[in-house]
C-alpha cells in the first residue's frame, strides 16, 4: 500500500488587528504547515477537520518576540543557571517570545567552534521554540573588585561600585571608535546606563552604524535594590554590567528605545536561585551574576513603553522582534506577519493585566526581579511554526520541537549602510595631464 499522505497543519486566526513594525490592519491570518499563506479580511479557507481556528477579536496579532540575549543552563562562577533550554524556552513562550538567541561561551583554551557545538548539543534536545546562537569572546580584570573588598565593602552594593557607570560608557565609546575606524557595524549588548546610552545615541546621530540593546531589567527596575537591607533581595539583582542606582535610568532608556536611538531588547536571562546567590554572602565578587526576564520582557516593555504612552504598537513590534530579525539576518522569515513568513505569532490582549510573581511564573527560579509589577498587555496565545503552543495558560509543547536557525553573515539591513559609507569615503581619483621631466638626469614621461 502507498504511504498515507500526512495531514496538513492548518491554522486560521480570525478577527484580530495584525500589527507589524510599519503597519496595523484588521485582517485574518491563514497558516499552513508552519508558514503564513494568506493575510487579509474575511478569509475562508477550505474547511476540514484539521483546521484550528483562534478568535482574536479585539486583540492584536503580532510577530512572536525575539529575545536577543539569553544564557540558558550556563555554567558560571562555580554554578549553573537554573533555566535550561527546556524550562527557559517554555517560559519564553508563555511570555510571547518564540525565538531566543543564546550565548555560547568558550572555556579558556577552547575553540569558538567547539563552544558552538557544545551549546547546540545542549539545546537541540530541549528547546520548545526556535533558537540561534552568538559566540562570545570574553575576558576581564578583577582589580576593581579587590579594591572594594580591601575597603571592607563585601555586600551586593560593591558589585555596582566597582563597575561604575563611567567605565561602561568609556568601554562603549572605545568599541564604537574602533568599529568606526574599520567601518564595521557594532551591536552593543546589555545597555544599562544613561551614559552608555548617550554614547550610542550620539554615535548614531553622527552616522555611525551602531545598535544598542537595553534589557528588560534595565527598562523595568533599577540599582537602588543593591542597597536593600535584605541581603537576598539585593543579591537577586546582581548582574554585569550592573543596574544603575539612578531611578530615572529606566525611563531614560525607554525614551531612547521609543525614538530609535536604541534598537532592540533582550533580557540577559541567566537565573540563579537564592541558594546559588548565597555563594557570595560575605564577598560580592562570588555572587553569581544574572537575573530573569525571558518570560516577562514583552509585558514589561508594553507596560513601560506602550501603556505609558512613550511608544505605539508598531514600535513595540519593532523593538521586540522586527529589528532583531533584521539585524541578525532572520527577516522576513522572523519578525513579520506576511505571506511566506514563519508562523511565529502571538495573540496579544492590550487590555488584560497580570501581576508578575515568582509564585506564578514558569521559570525555574525562586524569585523574580519584577515581583509585584502589574503589567497591562498579556499574551493569550502563542503560535510557534504554526502550532498553538500556549493558550489560556495551558502549554502544548514538546522538548526538542524548536529548531536551530542559521543566520547568514552580512545582513543587508546592516551592511547596506556599511557599503554606502565605504563608497562615500573612497578617495576621488585625480587625473593628471601627461608631462615630461627628469629624475637623476634621466628623461621620463609619466602618464
Amino acid at each position: 500500500m502507498p504511504p498515507q499522505k500526512q495531514a496538513r497543519q492548518r491554522l486560521l486566526i480570525k478577527g484580530g488587528k495584525v500589527v507589524n513594525d510599519d503597519l496595523s490592519v484588521v485582517a485574518d491570518v491563514y497558516v499552513e504547515d508552519g508558514v503564513v499563506q494568506q493575510v487579509g479580511p474575511n478569509l475562508n479557507p477550505e474547511p476540514s477537520t484539521g483546521l484550528v481556528v483562534l478568535d482574536a477579536t479585539n486583540k492584536l496579532v503580532i510577530p512572536g518576540g525575539i529575545d536577543t540575549h539569553t544564557h540558558m543552563e550556563f555554567p558560571f562562577m562555580g554554578s549553573r543557571s537554573k533555566d535550561d533550554f527546556y524550562t527557559g524556552t517554555k517560559a519564553a513562550i508563555a511570555g510571547g517570545t518564540t525565538m531566543i538567541i543564546d550565548f555560547a561561551i568558550p572555556q579558556k583554551g577552547c575553540s569558538l567552534t567547539e563552544a558552538f557545538d557544545t551549546w547546540k548539543s545542549r539545546a537541540d534536545p530541549k528547546v520548545c521554540c526556535d533558537y540561534s546562537l552568538h559566540v562570545a569572546v570574553t575576558w576581564w580584570s578583577n582589580k576593581g573588585a579587590k579594591k572594594m573588598l580591601a575597603m571592607g565593602i563585601t555586600g551586593p552594593e560593591g558589585h555596582e561600585l566597582c563597575r561604575p557607570e563611567e567605565v561602561e560608557a568609556e568601554a562603549t565609546q572605545r568599541a564604537i571608535t574602533i568599529a568606526n575606524a574599520v567601518n564595521c557595524p557594532l551591536y552593543v549588548v546589555h545597555v544599562m546606563s544613561r551614559s552608555s546610552a548617550k554614547v550610542i545615541s550620539n554615535a548614531r546621530r553622527e552616522g555611525k552604524v551602531v545598535y544598542g540593546e537595553p534589557i528588560a531589567a534595565s527598562l523595568g527596575t533599577d540599582g537602588t535594590n543593591y542597597w536593600n537591607k535584605d541581603w537576598a533581595h539585593a543579591a537577586a539583582y546582581v548582574m554585569g554590567p550592573p543596574l544603575r542606582p539612578d531611578p530615572s535610568t529606566p525611563g531614560f532608556l525607554m525614551n531612547l528605545l521609543a525614538n530609535g536611538d536604541l534598537s532592540v531588547t533582550g533580557t540577559d536571562n541567566c537565573t540563579f536561585d537564592i541558594c546559588q546567590k548565597a555563594l557570595g554572602k560575605d564577598d560580592f565578587t562570588k555572587i553569581p551574576n544574572g537575573v530573569n526576564g525571558v518570560e516577562d520582557r514583552m509585558s514589561v516593555i508594553w507596560e513601560k513603553g506602550v501603556h505609558s504612552g512613550k511608544m505605539d504598537e508598531n514600535r513595540f513590534v519593532a523593538v521586540t522582534s522586527t529589528n532583531a530579525a533584521k539585524i541578525f539576518n532572520l527577516y522576513p522569515k522572523k519578525g513579520r506577519i506576511a505571506v511566506g513568513s514563519d508562523a511565529d505569532i502571538v495573540i496579544w490582549d492590550p487590555k488584560a493585566t497580570r501581576k508578575i510573581s515568582a509564585k506564578t511564573h514558569h521559570q525555574a527560579n525562586n524569585f523574580n526581579i519584577f515581583e509585584g509589577m502589574v503589567c497591562h498587555g498579556v499574551p493569550v496565545a502563542t503560535v510557534s511554526r504554526g502550532k498553538v503552543v500556549y493558550e489560556g495558560g495551558v502549554f502544548n509543547v514538546t522538548a526538542g520541537e524548536g529548531k536551530y536557525v542559521s543566520r547568514p553573515p552580512f545582513p543587508p539591513y546592516v551592511y547596506k549602510r556599511v557599503r554606502q559609507r565605504e563608497q562615500v569615503s573612497q578617495p576621488v581619483p585625480v587625473k593628471r595631464a601627461p608631462y615630461t621631466g627628469t629624475v637623476s638626469g634621466t628623461s621620463v614621461t609619466r602618464k
